[in-house]
């Protein structure tokens, strides 16, 4: 969910965001940051009876000519890795380096339609689905076929189980009966009917032989499934990746080489180009930390992809030795107000739980302006919580776009800010151009951003600019490592509670540190303001996005956000929907009220600015771009 300022992610499942300096191929809703990853929009789900890939585009024509196997496939990433335990990671660097050498079940092509790699999903009720699992997949050594056992044993003993506690634990929950049906086949039953189950990267797997941790769940010896070498070094991963891992040096990074025996080579679907590949001899990830070197290992050639900032993206588009892509990616650029009681720390009340004045920050905010003047032109306003190339986006005339055009200036937030006013018990207003608290002082606000970061900085100081000018705010920015922002001001030591929300108790029976409880649950240090962290917005799957907006105790809600809509409905209504159509309805309905009360104060869509070695082949300015890394290679 969680992207930390513009350069590094958090995300899980090998998704990822604001740009993790690791350009290649992951899976998982929202691409990989500098990678394009597997993220994406997603349009069709599978459709049911139908034999395996017959629903998929068959492959192309065969070429001519393969190209030559050749080089290696060479990537640098700003942060380490944790783990590299399959059932265990949790981070988008680590789901890039594993998905070398390790395909999971599915991915979305350039199209954004389904593809399947080791198994197919198909459904009659969007219930029950089906799994079938490709034929000719093998495990290193004894551990033998890929089988309907290899994925069942895991589901039931690992994820469903009350020890294990694996990063997939919450996809497969008890409710959720999983079936054998035969050697090849199994079924997952779902509580409900979910359309967009594949799009919702719950069943989305890893194989994991049976027999390698079948010791550990007799002894329910969860240190030992975490540490166990083969599993952290992909010792198993026999034909199941495009690469085979040579070598994990903790620190430093991972070394892979050519897998010949790739079963992708053998399959129906997809480019004709799988019939080779990969095309690389082998292929790297070096972590280094320093962005100028990263940078620097791009010119000479020593790298093959690298992120690059906004500031120095025009200076590599006019280099010869590199090849630059604006990449679509669903992490948002936001301010975030604490709506928490340790939040407006100006003066008595806290103006930021009012909807309207939420929406007189948006409106003093130019968003056109802040596109020019700190990310080049590269990005693209955000309005709602999806971004314009989502098939849930409900439209440019159904949502109020705050920040441009009527919707922006001086005018127009203060006007707002004064419909705020009005509701609130405590005198705030207008002394001419200055907004004042019940004691006649400028109303004084502290704004974090995350250090070290150029263009966050920017960003900050540029709305620091507009809320002063167009609301006589007083600004004061602070720059703040990540880590202390989520540990002393992000989130709380979960307390829960009850509060009275429109008349009716609310009660936090399940709290988080990204939700403890109630507004009157806080974090150890009082904020403001915030754009230390962007968030997913999943446009494959909105559905993921009940974690933030469904209900005063949604599972991510820091800031404290209370709809002032149903859209506790509303998710149940998406959950719930039989089919596509049904789901698009109710996510543009969530959208447009998204855009109305602005939760967080949304600010722009970055792209993923990228640079390839000029020689490559392959790449694509796609949300899926890196689905298909089994047909780059270098031009001879």
């Amino acid at each position: 969910m969680l992207g930390v300022g513009t350069a590094a992610s958090l995300a899980g499942c090998g998704g990822g965001g604001g740009g993790t300096d690791t350009p290649g191929d992951t899976d998982g809703d929202g691409g990989d940051g500098g990678d394009g990853g597997d993220g994406g929009d997603g349009t069709a789900t599978p459709t049911s009876g139908e034999d395996f890939g017959e629903t998929q585009t068959e492959r192309e024509t065969a070429v001519d000519e393969l190209p030559e196997v050749s080089g290696t496939y060479d990537t640098v990433q700003a942060s380490t890795f944790t783990t590299l335990n399959p059932l265990y990671n949790t981070e988008a660097g680590a789901g890039t380096a594993i998905g070398r050498a390790l395909d999971m079940g599915y991915t979305f092509d350039s199209n954004q339609e389904y593809f399947p790699l080791l198994y197919d999903m198909t459904t009659d009720d969007s219930q029950v689905w089906v799994f079938e699992i490709r034929e000719g997949l093998e495990f290193s050594g004894d551990y033998g076929q890929v089988t309907a056992d290899s994925f069942v044993y895991q589901i039931q003993e690992l994820h469903q189980s009350d020890w294990a506690n694996t990063a997939d634990a919450s996809a497969w929950t008890s409710d959720m009966n999983v079936t054998k049906n035969s050697d090849l086949e199994f079924q997952v039953e779902l509580p409900s009917g979910r359309a967009l189950y594949p799009e919702s990267f719950d069943p989305l797997l890893y194989p994991i032989p049976k027999d390698l941790v079948q010791p550990y769940v007799e002894e329910q010896d969860v240190e030992g499934l975490e540490q166990d070498s083969e599993l952290l070094e992909l010792k198993f991963t026999g034909n199941l990746g495009a690469f085979t891992m040579d070598q994990w040096e903790r620190g430093a990074g991972t070394e892979y080489s050519r897998n010949e025996n790739y079963y992708i080579q053998d399959i129906d679907e997809g480019p004709a180009l799988f019939e080779g590949g990969p095309y690389f001899e082998g292929a790297s990830i070096s972590v280094v930390e320093e962005q100028a070197s990263r940078l620097g290992a791009l010119e000479t050639g020593e790298a093959d992809a690298a992120a690059i900032p906004p500031t120095q993206f025009q200076k590599y588009s006019e280099m010869d030795s590199v090849d630059t892509y604006q990449i679509p990616q669903p992490y948002n650029e936001k301010i975030s107000v604490n709506m928490r009681d340790n939040g407006w720390n100006t003066g008595p009340g806290n103006m930021f739980r009012y909807v309207e004045f939420r929406q007189a920050l948006a409106a003093a905010i130019n968003k056109q302006r802040l596109i020019e003047g700190v990310f080049r032109g590269r990005a693209q306003p955000h309005y709602t919580w999806q971004p314009r190339f989502s098939r849930f986006y409900p439209g440019d005339d159904a949502v109020t776009q705050f920040g441009a055009g009527d919707n922006y200036g001086s005018e127009r937030a203060r006007s707002l800010a004064e419909e705020a006013f009005s509701q609130s018990d405590h005198d705030y207003g207008f002394d001419g151009d200055t907004m004042v608290d019940p004691d006649g002082n400028q109303v004084s606000l502290e704004f974090y951003h995350i250090t070290g970061d150029d263009t966050d900085q920017l960003m900050a100081q540029f709305c620091q600019q507009e809320l002063q000018q167009n609301l006589g705010m007083d600004i004061n920015l602070n720059a703040i490592d990540g880590t202390r922002f989520d540990s002393d001001y992000w989130t709380a030591e979960p307390q829960g509670g009850s509060t009275t929300i429109d008349g009716e108790e609310v009660t936090w029976e399940t709290p988080y540190p990204t939700n403890p409880g109630p507004r009157s649950v806080t974090s150890s240090e009082a904020w403001d303001m915030s754009i230390v962290y962007g968030l997913n917005t999943f446009p494959r799957n909105p559905l993921t996005n009940s974690a933030f907006f469904d209900g005063p105790t949604a599972y991510y809600n820091p800031v404290g956000y209370y709809p002032e809509f149903d859209a506790s409905g509303i998710f149940e209504q998406a959950r719930n929907a039989s089919n596509i159509d049904e789901a698009v309805s109710a996510f543009e309905e969530l959208f447009v009220n998204l855009a109305r009360e602005q939760p967080y104060i949304m600010l722009i869509f970055n792209a993923d600015l990228v640079g390839y070695n000029a020689d490559l082949v392959g790449p694509i300015e796609n949300f899926s771009n890196g689905w298909d890394l089994p047909a780059w290679y270098f031009e001879q």
